[in-house]
């Protein structure tokens, strides 16, 4: 028997989300049904911001549609890119003639459809640039794709988002996000893994004693099992990796953002944070910006991401500007 979830047709399942939270934030979003995007109800006369990729990760993408945040969300199916048509649409829905900024994660769907969409967008006059995020550690190789993009996404939406409405140019927001990406990294990890609307068995079974350390946000196996332990253990364990990749010494300045993956509970995530600010005391480092809710989900997948953003003034000062999204605001 298929897993029980709220839906009528499993192939109908985004198009009728879409639907229904473009709905539910009249005064902040609209929706295209064919081509499927979100867009700003209130379009600003600035550089516009796109980012997009599959369903199942909600409130990514489509909740950081917005004041302060993106233009225009494309959702794909379930844990698949978005078309090359739906971005290239979405994609001249967002400009104002001042160019498009392209948020891309790095997954090879994304990567490819994004990069024609903008190919197209240039043959008609529309200048784009891509911002590739990932800095997904566990994925980190010399060879193959590299790092997946994970929840430092977010955070490439809400700093450009905030840069983009103070006026900043095409090529400033590229630099900037490339600035975000080199200097954020993220660990996860699964104690339960997804179920794919209208299967029956989860992505991968764990024990009870394990957990999947380095998982991925679409149902993938991480790079190896773990035992389960304390939140203090499993906390420290996600964290030392990415003090040691960013480099960071004591005196240092952070934004984390500690994420849900989907099923995880608000309790679990807040002792999570703590743990986590207990962690980096020990060692010199700052947290004085954070983020703690579930903004970068796979499906219904039980764990967390830890993401770690050094910080500078530039960045914190954006990072505060105003935002207005369904999913971030204040």
């Amino acid at each position: 028997m298929p897993v029980r979830a709220l839906l009528n047709d499993p192939d109908e399942l985004v198009a009728e989300a879409l639907d229904g939270f473009a709905r539910s934030h009249p005064e902040l979003v609209r929706a295209s049904a064919d081509p499927a995007y979100l867009i700003r109800a209130d379009p600003a006369d600035k550089v516009a911001l796109v980012s997009g990729g599959g369903s199942g990760h909600e409130p990514l993408h489509t909740g950081f549609v917005g004041a302060g945040m993106l233009d225009v969300a494309v959702p794909g199916a379930v844990f698949a890119s978005p078309t090359a048509y739906q971005i290239r649409a979405a994609i001249r829905a967002a400009d104002r003639g001042r160019g498009v900024l392209l948020v891309v994660k790095n997954y090879t769907g994304d990567v490819l459809n994004f990069g024609i969409a903008a190919e197209l967008a240039a043959e008609e006059g529309i200048e784009t640039r891509i911002a590739l995020v990932d800095d997904d550690l566990a994925t980190e190789s010399e060879d193959g794709p590299g790092r997946r993009g994970t929840a430092a996404v977010l955070a490439v939406e809400k700093i450009c988002g905030a840069a983009a409405e103070r006026g900043a140019d095409l090529d400033q927001l590229a630099e900037l996000a490339a600035r975000i990406t080199s200097s954020a990294r993220t660990l996860a990890l699964a104690t339960a893994a997804c179920t794919h609307p209208g299967e029956s068995r989860p992505s991968f079974e764990l024990a009870a004693d394990e957990v999947e350390f380095g998982v991925g946000i679409h149902g993938e196996h991480g790079i190896g099992r773990r035992p389960y332990g304390s939140a203090r253990e499993l906390t420290a364990a996600l964290a030392d990796p990415l003090l040691e990749s960013l480099g960071l010494t004591a005196g240092e300045e952070v934004l984390a953002i500690v994420n849900g993956l989907g099923a995880t509970h608000g309790l679990e995530l807040a002792t999570v944070a703590r743990e986590l600010h207990e962690h980096l005391a020990g060692r010199g480092i700052r947290i004085t910006r954070s983020l703690v809710g579930s903004y970068v989900t796979a499906l219904d997948m039980r764990g967390c991401s830890v993401t770690l953003l050094r910080l500078d003034p530039e960045l914190a000062e954006l990072w505060d500007a105003p935002v207005r999204t369904p999913a971030l605001t204040w």
